[in-house]
């Protein structure tokens, strides 16, 4: 069994880097950022590409989870969440970093807010669906929660905000995702499921500003 020296160790480990990139008018224009593949590049370009080609033709996770916070007229805040610190003095905007500590999901209930593209695969082709409209996205999310991600989902303060569609020009291709912006209260039931959750973030499209869990513990009910 731990002692307590052995314990306090353990709740200062680092597991993820906390950082808030923020992006003047003028960055934003220089950077031409118009759409979520754009900014995708910006906040890719800030760390270390630490996966192979083959990592990425297989999906290994990246390491980066963020969101998109928008802003007001002068000045424009991404949230990020990584495996790693991103360059401190960018090219273009600041960033600033803080560590984030074992000890800080160490508790049972949170508080939270995640932006996700909610889809399921269609058993019958393959191929993912999304999801469309606020009921069915409510008792997605509910489900998938502690199956997949380690944490239930407090049904009676549970709110389905934004929903919208994010379209972008790749390679090509016309990429088109939904989007639904969710808050509410969860409590974790599976304590490894949910720090692997907050580190990688939750759901599909996390490469375009998808899933990071935004989370403040709450006093336990």
């Amino acid at each position: 069994m731990a002692n307590r020296r052995q314990v306090a160790r353990m709740s200062d480990a680092i597991v993820a880097y906390a950082s808030v990139l923020r992006l003047s008018r003028a960055d934003m224009k220089i950077l031409n950022i118009r759409d979520a593949y754009a900014l995708h590049k910006v906040v890719y370009g800030l760390f270390e590409d630490v996966r192979s080609d083959a990592d990425k033709q297989t999906s290994t996770a990246s390491g980066i989870a963020y969101a998109d916070k928008g802003g007001d007229f002068n000045t424009r805040q991404i949230l990020m969440l990584s495996d790693r610190r991103p360059h401190q003095t960018p090219q273009f905007g600041e960033v600033e970093t803080r560590p984030i500590h074992a000890g800080f999901l160490a508790h049972e209930h949170y508080a939270f807010e995640v932006t996700l593209n909610p889809g399921k695969r269609d058993k019958q082709t393959g191929k993912i669906v999304p999801i469309r409209g606020r009921e069915a996205i409510e008792q997605w999310f509910k489900a998938r929660a502690p199956e997949s991600w380690g944490f239930s989902v407090n049904p009676e303060n549970l709110q389905i905000g934004q929903i919208s569609i994010q379209t972008f020009e790749k390679s090509g291709k016309t990429i088109t995702h939904g989007s639904a912006a969710l808050k509410g209260e969860l409590t974790v039931i599976d304590r490894d499921r949910f720090m692997q959750s907050f580190t990688q973030g939750i759901g599909r499209g996390r490469a375009f500003g998808f899933g990071l869990l935004q989370i403040v513990p709450l006093a336990s009910i």
